[in-house]
């Protein structure tokens, strides 16, 4: 993947300041290698990850062996789920994309302070809602509109976490491979191949010099998948 301009949309930024300095404050940073697993499926969710620098992708596997992409968080995104229960257990896998800077935060320390903060409380009931939003949404959108409408939506969240409207189209920032599109889309590479040319040929999408994808009919992308227009903070990749 290679990435230049705009960074996606962060979901952490409804998070006041207070929280976020709080959160500096209990948070080892790391630094870690390209394909470095912050955590596997199943393993317990007894840490947060905050991504300072890089990109980190949440995987999940499906039942035929395929690796889909649910998410791809950069900068300014918290990764994990809040372990409320005490025994939760992660549902995705995460692993390092880039070579990438991460702040591990503790449950059992953020529980801490959640506890004499009710306003950082609030904040992270709303994180956790956001988050799950953002997931029924992307599965939604794979499982009830086939192939082609999952990738019309998957173009759509790209656009809106990394689209420079230009007189062109919109240009995404976001340079993925076909084998990377197909990984979101949860379907082979030969498929998206060929679905990318069918919109190509439409004047659906083009290509800018530098390899960039270009949105020209952003409505043709809604249409196919029948957008329900869900604001940028749940629409994205």
């Amino acid at each position: 993947m290679k990435t230049r301009g705009k960074e996606a949309v962060q979901q952490t930024e409804f998070f006041s300041e207070p929280t976020l300095k709080k959160l500096e404050e209990i948070m080892m940073t790391c630094t870690i290698d390209k394909g470095t697993m912050l955590f596997m499926d199943n393993e317990p969710a007894d840490k947060l990850y905050f991504v300072q620098e890089g990109m980190i992708k949440g995987t999940k596997m499906t039942e035929d062996g395929k690796e889909l992409v649910l998410s791809i968080f950069q900068n300014g995104d918290l990764i994990g789920e809040l372990n409320a229960l005490g025994n939760e257990k992660h549902s995705f896998s995460a692993v390092a994309s880039t070579k990438s800077t991460v702040g591990v935060i503790h449950q059992t320390d953020l529980e801490e302070m959640m506890r004499s903060n009710g306003e950082m409380a609030v904040e992270f009931v709303r994180w956790t809602s956001l988050m799950h939003q953002i997931t029924r949404s992307k599965l939604r959108d794979l499982m009830l509109y086939g192939k082609n409408g999952a990738l019309c939506s998957t173009l759509i969240r790209l656009a809106n976490s990394y689209g420079k409207m230009t007189e062109e189209g919109i240009i995404l920032s976001l340079q993925l491979t076909n084998t990377e599109l197909a990984e979101l889309v949860g379907t082979s590479r030969e498929t998206v191949s060929r679905m990318v040319s069918v919109l190509k040929k439409d004047k659906v999408l083009d290509q800018a010099n530098d390899g960039s994808m270009i949105i020209k009919d952003l409505n043709y992308l809604k249409d196919m998948c029948n957008c329900e227009d869900c604001p940028v903070q749940v629409c994205r990749i």
